[in-house]
């Protein structure tokens, strides 16, 4: 799991919050993606979470998470990229 800072948890299901014991940061812990977490762009399951630095929250399959990774490394977006669960899950589907 990856440590986001200051990230706004307005999801139902989102992160939750852990104290740092400094009153000026907020770390928040991202939950993992689950199979009902959708891709923002074309709707498939989401791999890919984009905290902006700004505020707000994306969520991207793996493709749309490639496709716009150099523009949100630009824009100093936090990215937790989860696409390893998907060798993880073909691997464990494969050996039944």
């Amino acid at each position: 799991m990856v440590e986001l800072e200051d990230m706004d948890a307005d999801r139902t299901s989102g992160p939750s919050e852990q104290s740092t014991g400094r009153d000026d940061v907020n770390t928040t812990l991202a939950t993992p993606l689950a199979a009902t977490d959708r891709c923002d762009r074309c709707g498939a399951q989401a791999y890919v979470r984009v905290v902006l630095s700004k505020g707000g929250e994306l969520l991207f399959c793996a493709h749309h998470g490639r496709a716009h990774q150099v523009r949100l490394r630009e824009l100093d977006a936090a990215i937790t990229d989860e696409t390893d669960r998907l060798t993880a899950e073909a691997t464990t589907s494969s050996s039944d």
